[in-house]
């Protein structure tokens, strides 16, 4: 079944869902704040199939990638216009034909009772989203961020419980003759237990611990079958890369070679909820850590990738099994709710800086200051994207 979803679905199974419960996030918040929301979609385009509840179509669209929300807005003439703009200038013939379509487009979830798309009625100024008081806008706006967030918790806390916590013991494999670690004295076979004083379990915290040494020297504990024995070590320095951003850096090196052998142990449902919060937090630092490396030009913007990337990724996680899979959910669920809240005024970051500015002005912007705004978004969010394709692609041809 993996191996299915991997050759033919998993991109879409992947950005689809995270998208999903970004949007899934926007609506719940919309409707508690009473924001009318007419259109819940599950995928882009022409509605396939669905079914109308209260005053919400739920529906399945053509292209099943991501979703989206219909919200009353004075910026929707669809919405809005009626009550007073765009419908109420045209004269009597042009609305009746502007009805007419409306009506055929609704089809047969038309009702000559409900609101806008669906009926004739119009939205009450007090439903729409300018509407609401500035808190309730930046519930809304921040939602999806919110929703992304949680799910990155749960499916991480899910991945905990269903799998249980992997790591790679610290324990010797080789020496490197000549190296530190040979000079001290450590054997294949020794289980590094503590780095200057600090409990070790995982060969990872080793890691962490010894690259960060480039001066000096440091403390190692050791278990062997004669018992414990204590070093003291220099580290050499090396060329290496930050890990999570990818910027050269200098680390420290011992000359070990880990023994490459998984170990996983079973957590509890409370302890795999704490486990996938402080997965989750280290994930978003290092996403955090990214777009700074960006904005201060550590991190390469070669290095980013888009659509085709996380395609590629996904089928590889699938591949490799529903473990890898979920964590990718994870991985970008979060990178979504943290780039959203860039300020570029069309992602939700933006969006809430405006509405803060206009609740510091005391009223809204004016149209030609959103319509600039806007361009400038849809400009930068173009340019990204034109950007990331491009690094995909000089990655297939290289």
């Amino acid at each position: 079944m993996l191996a299915t979803l991997g050759s033919i679905t998993a991109p879409l199974f992947v950005f689809g869902i995270v998208v999903f419960i970004h949007e899934l996030g926007h609506f719940l918040a919309a409707k508690i704040v009473g924001v009318y929301a007419p259109i819940f979609s599950l995928g882009w385009g022409r509605r396939l199939v669905g079914f109308k509840r209260g005053e919400t179509d739920y529906r399945l669209s053509m292209f099943p990638l991501g979703g989206f929300v219909r919200m009353a807005s004075r910026e929707d003439e669809a919405m809005a216009g009626i009550e007073g703009g765009g419908h109420m200038d045209l004269d009597a013939g042009a609305r009746e034909e502007r009805l007419a379509d409306e009506k055929k487009a609704a089809g047969a979830l038309w009702d000559e009772q409900a609101m806008v798309p669906f009926g004739p009625q119009p939205v009450p100024r007090e439903r729409w989203l300018e509407s609401q008081p500035i808190l309730a806008r930046l519930f809304i706006m921040s939602a999806g961020v919110i929703a992304n967030i949680l799910l990155a918790i749960v499916v991480s806390s899910g991945v905990y419980v269903g799998y249980g916590r992997s790591y790679v013991p610290a324990v010797v494999d080789s020496v490197v003759t000549g190296g530190p670690a040979a000079q001290a004295g450590l054997l294949a076979g020794d289980t590094i237990v503590r780095v200057d004083g600090v409990e070790i379990r995982a060969w990872a915290e080793v890691l962490d611990r010894v690259s960060a040494v480039t001066s000096g020297s440091i403390a190692v504990e050791v278990g062997r079958a004669s018992g414990r024995a204590s070093f003291t070590l220099e580290p050499t320095v090396a060329d290496g890369v930050n890990p999570t951003t990818g910027a050269p850096r200098k680390v420290g090196r011992i000359g070990i070679a880990v023994r490459n052998a998984v170990v996983r142990e079973e957590v509890g449902v409370g302890e795999a909820v704490v486990a996938g919060v402080e997965t989750t937090w280290r994930m978003a630092t290092s996403v955090v850590d990214v777009l700074k490396g960006l904005f201060s030009r550590e991190v390469a913007m070669s290095n980013l990738g888009g659509p085709i990337e996380i395609a590629r990724t996904s089928v590889a996680a699938a591949k490799g099994g529903a473990e890898m899979l979920w964590s990718l959910i994870a991985f970008l669920s979060l990178n979504i709710a943290i780039v959203n809240l860039v300020p570029i005024p069309v992602l939700d970051g933006g969006q809430m800086l405006v509405t803060i500015a206009e609740g510091i002005k005391g009223q809204a912007l004016s149209m030609r200051t959103r319509e600039w705004l806007a361009r400038i978004g849809v400009f930068s969010v173009l340019l990204l994207i034109v950007l990331v394709t491009f690094n995909d692609i000089k990655r297939l041809v290289m």
